[in-house]
């Protein structure tokens, strides 16, 4: 496998990689994604610099075969010129002038062939080249989407997760108040209250009962009296 060859297929792979499936098993959505953010980041980066080196050969190629397309053309020109310098110095009976010149035209066409044969291979492997060149640009332009969904859905997940920590804070303070609710306190209290109040009129009731009963003693000891006075009354008649 060649180098671009396995350019193309890690990007390719990654590119098509399911996040919803990862995340599904993942036992961390959140550090799963900071991973997958970090790893994205880094193969983006291997992946430019690859692709950028592989941009850069291919630019090289078409240069070279622009040279060779250039030479090619010169070359057939200085064949066309010394076929012509030896056209004429053979109409003016200088045969040696004319062979000399016919084989530097033999000579110029040899070098054309040879830089239209180079051409000629060099341009399906350019060709194939830049589509490979096509293919990893898409692949990277896949890649960078797939890493703002994933800053994206990593936000959101953080933000989630924020959200549900704050709201298991509010019940279980929520939790807290109704084990320790301070309106129990406030009975127990009024309770307590009451039983003094209670307590203050059970006195009060006490005392009063003490005096009802000193004042029914005397009522006795002059009811007694009385009898006496009677019964002393009636031995006297």
């Amino acid at each position: 496998m060649t180098q671009k060859q396995s350019i193309l297929g890690r990007i390719s792979q990654l590119a098509k990689a399911n996040i919803n499936s990862i995340l599904d098993r993942a036992e961390d959505p959140e550090k799963m994604l900071d991973q997958l953010v970090r790893d994205y980041t880094n193969s983006i980066a291997e992946a430019e610099e690859a692709v950028a080196q592989t941009i850069a050969n291919v630019r090289m190629s078409e240069a070279d075969l622009r040279s060779d397309e250039e030479a090619s053309a010169e070359w057939g020109s200085k064949a066309l010129a010394a076929s012509a310098k030896a056209d004429q110095m053979r109409a003016a009976g200088d045969s040696a002038g004319a062979d000399k010149f016919d084989n530097l035209a033999k000579l110029a066409l040899g070098r054309q062939i040879n830089h239209e044969e180079a051409v000629s291979q060099a341009r399906p492997s350019i060709e194939q080249q830049n589509a490979t060149v096509e293919q990893l640009k898409d692949g990277l332009v896949s890649m960078k989407s797939k890493l703002e969904d994933l800053k994206t859905r990593r936000s959101q997940l953080i933000a989630r997760a924020r959200s549900a920590e704050a709201q298991s804070k509010v019940q279980n303070a929520m939790s807290a108040l109704d084990v320790m609710d301070p309106t129990s306190d406030l009975s127990r209290f009024e309770q307590r209250i009451k039983q003094e109040e209670a307590l203050v009129q059970g006195r009060a009731e006490a005392q009063a009962t003490t005096l009802e009963d000193q004042f029914a003693e005397l009522e006795e000891v002059g009811h007694q009296s009385e009898i006496e006075a009677r019964l002393a009354a009636l031995k006297n008649k």
